[in-house]
């Protein structure tokens, strides 16, 4: 006689039905842990991937962003050559013309003007004639008082840094545009 057939037909089958459950979750958490490791390895290869997306974004915005920085760089350096060259001329024109008012104040020259021809025949105190050893030919000439002369070369070099100043903020605008 064997020991199952010494236990009562009900708790067989109680004994049958508990096995079957225990079989049956066993099978059931068996699926549940290949589904996890399934999903599992879906769900790493999705991080792996955002985080590949991610690290090209990052890349590409880092390479344009470095791409800006060289265009600002070149503009920069545009820029200082034309401020370094609009100085130059600013300092050359103050230069010169420093230079020609102290020939002006040291009467080393002088500034003349010619005069109306029918302004000079109605008018006889200015010569028509050159003075002896002058170069001058030709139409009637008056020299400008030294003062005057001073004045008119302080208002030609306003006017030469102004139109200087002028020529430095067109450039600038020009390359700014250029760059946009």
């Amino acid at each position: 006689m064997r020991v199952v057939d010494l236990i009562p037909a009900p708790y067989r089958l109680l004994a049958k039905g508990v096995l079957l459950a225990g079989l049956a979750a066993g099978s059931a958490m068996a699926a549940w842990q290949v589904q996890d490791w399934r999903y599992g390895r879906q769900l790493e290869q999705q991080a792996r991937l955002q985080a590949e997306r991610l690290n090209q974004q990052t890349l590409a915005a880092a390479a344009q962003q470095q791409a800006e920085q060289a265009k600002r760089l070149a503009l920069e350096q545009r820029l200082s050559a034309s401020e370094q060259t609009h100085y130059r001329a600013l300092s050359d024109a103050q230069r010169d013309q420093g230079r020609l008012r102290d020939r002006l104040a040291t009467a080393d020259l002088r500034l003349s003007v010619l005069l109306d021809a029918t302004a000079a025949a109605s008018d006889r105190t200015v010569s028509a004639a050159t003075a002896a050893g002058s170069v001058v030919h030709g139409a009637t000439r008056a020299q400008l008082d030294p003062a005057h002369a001073q004045r008119i070369i302080g208002i030609t070099d306003t006017g030469d840094q102004g139109l200087i100043a002028l020529a430095a903020c067109q450039s600038y605008v020009r390359e700014v545009n250029a760059r946009n």
